[in-house]
């Protein structure tokens, strides 16, 4: 169910252990817990055990009749993640790193959030485990995501706000790799996304790969047959690059990751890393950065705070150079229309980070054909965004579209 960890950490040219040598023995421990652990039974059963009893697996697939009837064309299928306890496809590697932490004595957890969905996961995680959680969050994602924020408070998170550089995810992850610099031997960096030094991106792959194991089961259990395309919105990458593992090697499905086109990309305010960024370093791996032309990270812009971080995850850059996934950037403007379309044809409110990927599956679907099904990963519910779309949807703030429901 979980794979060993890659031994040189590399996707490819990508990945890599980019790290102070005072981290070293950190991740060297991280590593050696995770080889320790993960391969055994025992682990893998406790693991299984709080996620179908505690977290709520597995997560339906549903057929969104009403949007496939309006939009036309393929069968369109919500992967309901946004289904889990705590709202987010987070807790699955939450669950998962903190049942790590705990079998390697680890008793301080501390994590970066940006929407707020991982630290809210993190806090979850260390209630039901026993253990002490404290998340890093920058200044301006606290004040849009408030009630993230309350959240982790309320379940024992002690949230540590982030006022350097852009105030976001990025710096968000500065502080904690600061923390854990500092406090090695008494800490676990419980790391949200697939990013980050070796063997992080492999640890947050391998416990998101339920969602693809789970997509693969359900489609040949209801349809016999895998599905046309998969779809799933690219921040750093966990939800993508668990719901596209199980298919790398299945030539016949899609795979494609909306990322964050803020304003649009020739604006340069996004959030595009794939698709406009270039190859650099940062948060001790090598992968596709937004970058100037003296390495210096770039602000970034997303409707979604989920989504706005300058880089993504190294095996997604392996991906696009070899051509098996393609990535796209979505808009602010066509991720909220697909939020409001979601809610009103099936009754689903959705993250706005996932609804930058309901959005480009909607574009895709109305290609293809009444046999085609295209699965969209339904990364997180959108409880949390219900303040920034009152304040998108003002009158006067943008054109709303006001489609007429099809019958």
């Amino acid at each position: 169910m979980i794979s060993k960890s890659r031994l040189d950490g590399k996707f490819g040219k990508y990945g890599g252990k980019f790290i102070p040598e005072t981290l070293v023995p950190a991740i060297e421990e991280l590593e050696s817990g995770y080889e320790k652990y993960c391969t055994q039974r025992s682990f893998r059963e406790e693991l299984e055990s709080l996620l179908k009893n505690y977290a709520g697996r597995p997560t339906p697939l549903y057929y969104a009749k009403n949007l496939s009837r309006y939009v036309g064309g393929a069968k369109i299928l919500l992967k309901r993640e946004d289904l889990l306890h705590g709202g987010a496809h987070k807790i699955n590697n939450t669950l998962g790193q903190a049942l790590l932490a705990k079998k390697m004595n680890k008793k301080r957890i501390i994590a970066e959030t940006g929407a707020g969905q991982h630290g809210v996961a993190t806090a979850i995680a260390c209630a039901v485990l026993g253990l002490n959680a404290e998340i890093y969050m920058g200044s301006i994602d606290m004040s849009r995501q408030k009630m993230n924020v309350f959240r982790m408070e309320l379940l024992g998170g002690k949230v540590h706000p982030v006022k350097s550089g852009t105030q976001t995810l990025k710096d968000a992850i500065n502080d904690a790799l600061r923390d854990w610099i500092t406090n090695v031997n008494n800490t676990y960096y419980l790391l949200g996304s697939a990013v980050g030094p070796h063997p992080y991106p492999t640890i947050v792959r391998d416990f998101q790969s339920v969602i693809g194991r789970e997509i693969k089961q359900q489609m040949l259990e209801a349809l016999h047959r895998l599905p046309s395309a998969i779809i799933a919105c690219v921040g750093g990458g966990s939800n993508s690059i668990g719901s596209f593992h199980q298919f790398i090697n299945e030539s016949n499905v899609l795979l494609y990751g909306v990322e964050a086109g803020g304003k649009g990309i020739r604006s340069g305010e996004h959030s595009a890393s794939l698709c406009a960024g270039s190859e650099g370093i940062l948060h001790g791996m090598k992968s596709y950065l937004l970058q100037d032309e003296f390495g210096q990270i770039l602000g970034t812009h997303s409707v979604s705070a989920g989504l706005d971080y300058p880089a993504v995850g190294p095996e997604h850059a392996y991906l696009k150079d070899t051509k098996r996934v393609r990535y796209v950037a979505c808009n602010d403007d066509d991720a909220v229309d697909a939020f409001l379309l979601l809610c009103r044809y099936e009754g689903i409110i959705p993250a706005l980070e996932s609804s930058h990927a309901v959005s480009y599956a909607m574009k895709i679907a109305k290609k293809m054909n009444s046999s085609d099904s295209v699965v969209v990963t339904l990364s997180g519910r959108g409880d949390k965004d219900m303040d920034i779309i009152m304040d998108y949807t003002k009158p006067g703030t943008r054109k709303n579209k006001r489609d007429d429901r099809k019958t």
